[in-house]
């Protein structure tokens, strides 16, 4: 009989790259781009505290694992639970995750108190409010779309922010397509789940971010920034900046102008192989004129 295991959710500590994380060091990632209804906090002791929510709006990103009871019983010290314990520092509760390739089941530990006057974090992203908060003199950004065209931020008057190319990205796991919905024609995202992506990464100052922000309408619920681990010539960036759409729709056309963007911007830079690859996509999907 094989050894139970247990979804299990995680937003803060737990996360890659973060301070907790070997505690997931034999636990398997199902998805890095996974979310919970519910709305996030900052403790101000280093680590965000989560009270559910059934409001759809509200949404909490982290990471979804499955592990075994075993090894779950570690985790349990760290967040300080312990099971009808009515001081328990924190309680497990059971949770729809969902991810890119659907919904699971999956646990999460939640704070058991509410109410408590500390600030949400507007962003949703423990990472993300840490580069906010943190502010870095700079970071590292992966773009895949229409990003990686530099004819875009010279018309914008931010040509100046991109000169520092660090290299061709490789992001493995993820697939790009047109998911994100516009009138005009639908825009580029990337899925997790198989297949990988090429990209141009630029290292930015911090005050590139706004400009990020704002083009990829963050806070009108287009994209979502979040971050990645990929290789640049076999070397491995881990924690770089990207963007995901938060409400994909099926693939379609894209504008034949956007097309034309992402085409200028990857010949010559991305693997020849890639670049046919965009282009067979080009041709099977069509263009919108």
């Amino acid at each position: 009989m094989g050894m139970a295991t247990i979804h299990l959710f995680v937003y803060g500590t737990l996360r890659k790259n973060e301070i907790h994380h070997d505690y997931l060091t034999e636990a398997r990632l199902v998805a890095e781009q996974a979310w919970i209804n519910g709305v996030m906090f900052d403790t101000g002791d280093g680590y965000p505290r989560v009270e559910l929510s059934d409001k759809l709006a509200e949404k909490v990103y982290g990471d979804l694992y499955v592990l075994s009871a075993e090894h779950l019983e570690a985790i349990d010290v760290l967040e300080g639970y312990v099971k009808d314990d009515k001081h328990s520092l924190s309680v497990r509760k059971k949770v729809h995750v969902y991810t890119d390739q659907g919904v699971r089941q999956g646990f999460i530990y939640v704070s058991p108190a509410e109410g408590l006057q500390q600030d949400a974090i507007k962003v949703s992203d423990w990472k993300v409010y840490n580069l906010q908060m943190n502010s870095p003199k700079t970071f590292y950004y992966f773009a895949y779309g229409s990003c990686m065209d530099t004819e875009r931020f010279m018309k914008a008057g931010v040509g100046h922010f991109f000169k520092n190319v660090v290299g061709i990205g490789v992001l493995k796991g993820y697939q790009m397509g047109y998911y994100f919905y516009a009138p005009d024609g639908n825009r580029a995202d990337i899925i997790e789940g198989s297949g990988e992506t090429e990209g141009i990464v630029y290292q930015l100052p911090i005050e590139a971010i706004d400009y990020l922000f704002q083009r990829e309408g963050v806070t009108v619920g287009h994209y979502r920034p979040t971050f990645v681990n990929l290789t640049i010539e076999g070397e491995i960036y881990k924690d770089v900046l990207t963007f995901h759409v938060y409400d994909k729709n099926p693939q379609s056309s894209p504008p034949s102008f956007y097309a034309r963007e992402i085409l200028r911007a990857a010949e010559g830079r991305l693997s020849y192989k890639y670049v046919q690859h965009l282009k067979e996509e080009i041709n099977k999907l069509g263009v919108v004129n």
